[in-house]
């Protein structure tokens, strides 16, 4: 039975199964240090040079499933200890080169940064070189590889570099939280905080619904997650977890799309609110499309919202793949509405740390959102949605002409191009991660496949329009 894409998420499942198994046994500060012992058992490394340093590693591990540094306030953190072993040439000449004559490599390079030694084989300079990638992209032979480091090359917007101990820092003032750095480090050396002992606590305080009505939001990415069970038995495991109520974040989706469809029309160009990071990044990068971002809340802000001013007292919790909305719900206009925020990997860890079998629970089911809500969770999904909630308003006269950007490169690129006044589109759907919010880095799984289980969900509710999504909650 597999649930986790690496070993690298397992190890980080594991460690934070064991944080809220001692969290909910009311444990866990007179044993945290007994954690590592319990994750590296034995006396032999099965990781790195010795058990000592692996056991130091988990320690870190711990605090950063703690909650991590209270000082960063960036959701995303390194481990120093745990970045060491990836090389940080940059781009460098293999044996592969054969010292051929066209020297293609020499021609492309403006900072004059090739040179070659006596049996014509070409040498980058590194006082010269500006990492351009010209001269790999010519060389015949591929000889020129780049080493860049994984975190380094899944960062689009460049917010990682080099410390002079050659681990990697983060530069807050330029990170979006997607978290594709935390998913693609191999050695696991990057890591989202966790709040996972929030979650803890509301479960604990709410006690069945007694103090409060607990209610969990889940993502509609949900449906390619768990593969080893049915959703409605992730429901139900929710549910057996002391949650009041399951929610689709998917009617908060409706929500958006029939509110986006309305500002469209009324502005005439607009960039999506959905994403959290793909946000931050306009923010950042491009300032001066800041106005041009939906007014709207997200969609799980959205239906948090809802559900706060019709529950009173009520505490909501969102599960869902997305590191970067770790960081959204400190936002001021979105804190008043979400309690807390999990991924898939920390709600499986949740499962095990209460020993919660979801495949021998019966099905519960979600019968909220609409087809066109549910399939925000893949790139064009909303898209799609503002198409039907367009078609839904009745607006016939305006011209929709949509951008669906799927991940940070194709936003970039489409932004660059708005904030030049020639983009051909007047609304760009913006999704950080590949392939929507499927390919975010707290998912268990990761893949094409996600996708069509997506579609699949999507097609339970086809019959349901959006006006029929949202009508219930007039």
């Amino acid at each position: 039975m597999r649930k986790f894409d690496t070993k690298v998420q397992e190890l980080k499942y594991k460690v934070l199964r064991e944080v809220a198994r001692l969290a909910f046994e009311d444990r866990l500060l007179e044993n945290v240090t007994d954690i590592p012992k319990t994750i590296v058992p034995g006396k032999n490394p099965t990781m790195r040079c010795c058990i000592y340093k692996e056991r130091a590693i988990v320690s870190e591990r711990v605090k950063m499933a703690m909650g991590g540094d209270k000082s960063n306030s960036n959701i995303v953190e390194v481990i120093d200890i745990a970045c060491d072993e990836c090389p940080v040439g940059g781009y460098e000449v293999s044996d592969a080169c054969r010292g051929c004559i066209a020297h293609r490599c020499e021609e492309n390079c403006r900072r004059g940064a090739i040179v070659f030694d006596a049996n014509q084989k070409a040498h980058i300079d590194k006082s010269k070189c500006v990492e351009c990638g010209k001269c790999a992209s010519v060389c015949p032979y591929g000889a020129i590889m780049n080493h860049k480091r994984p975190c380094e090359r899944a960062c689009s917007v460049k917010a990682i570099h080099m410390s002079e101990e050659k681990t990697a820092q983060i530069d807050n003032e330029k990170c979006i939280g997607c978290g594709a750095c935390v998913y693609q480090c191999p050695f696991g050396a990057i890591m989202d905080k966790s709040f996972l002992l929030d979650v803890v606590k509301l479960i604990k305080e709410s006690r069945g619904g007694e103090a409060y009505k607990l209610y969990a939001v889940v993502a509609p990415s949900i449906s390619s997650q768990f593969t080893y069970a049915k959703l409605g038995q992730v429901i139900s495991g929710i549910k057996q977890l002391g949650f009041f109520h399951v929610v689709e974040a998917a009617l908060g989706a409706d929500m958006v799309a029939w509110d986006e469809a309305k500002e469209l029309t009324e502005k005439g160009f607009l960039t999506s609110s959905c994403c959290p990071a793909f946000v931050q990044f306009i923010r950042s990068q491009f300032p001066e499309l800041s106005d041009k971002i939906s007014s709207n809340l997200s969609p799980l802000a959205t239906i948090a919202k809802y559900i706060k001013e019709t529950t009173p007292g009520a505490k909501i919790v969102f599960i869902g793949p997305c590191t970067a909305k770790k960081a959204e719900v400190q936002q001021e206009r979105v804190r008043p509405y979400v309690d807390a925020v999990i991924t898939f990997e920390e709600l499986q860890a949740l499962f095990d740390s209460r020993d919660v079998d979801i495949t021998a629970l019966p099905e519960d089911v979600l019968d909220n959102a609409s087809y066109y809500g549910r399939i925000f969770a893949r790139s064009g999904g909303l898209t799609d949605a503002v198409t039907e909630a367009l078609r839904e308003q009745g607006d016939t006269d305006f011209v929709f002409k949509p951008i669906a950007c799927d991940g940070i490169d194709a936003c970039k690129k489409a932004l660059l191009r708005a904030s030049k006044g020639v983009l051909d589109a007047n609304f760009i759907e913006g999704m950080a991660c590949m392939g929507g919010c499927i390919g975010g880095a707290g998912c268990l799984t990761h893949g094409e496949k996600d996708k069509n289980e997506v579609d699949k969900y999507g097609m339970e509710a086809y019959e349901k329009k959006i006006t029929d999504a949202i009508s219930v909650l007039k």
